[in-house]
């Protein structure tokens, strides 16, 4: 399933500690994000719960994937909901973009989708 992590292994092997071209180098450069995700995804497959399923469109882009989610209990159990995950190149100082593909009234869902996780304050 981690291409992108044989790949990742597959370069640094072919590199070594140092590269004596470096404009070979930047191109075979991965970004950070690239790195995080790598982990990040391994972490997330061994600890997806049963109700919920990730989908790869493409195994060389953990940075685009797909969720679905099947509560089994509660006000939503019964629906199958999917959602549309993309991990921008400044992550981990900005957060994913998570837009619902499902109809669905929530409070923190448009009806087109987007998906607000804003906190806000109230004053008193």
């Amino acid at each position: 399933m981690l291409t992108l992590a044989s790949k990742l292994k597959r370069d640094d092997g072919v590199r070594g500690p140092r590269a004596s071209n470096p404009a070979s180098d930047s191109t075979r450069r991965v970004s950070v994000r690239d790195k995080l995700l790598v982990k990040e995804v391994a972490e997330l497959e061994a600890n997806l719960p049963c109700t919920c399923k990730v989908n790869f469109p493409d195994p060389n882009k953990l940075h685009y994937f797909q969720l679905t989610v099947i509560p089994d209990e509660g006000y939503y159990q019964g629906g199958k909901f999917q959602f549309e995950i993309e991990v921008p190149d400044a992550y981990n100082m900005v957060p994913p973009k998570v837009k619902c593909l499902t109809r669905i009234w929530h409070p923190n869902i448009t009806e087109t989708g987007e998906i607000c996780l804003r906190y806000q304050q109230h004053s008193v």
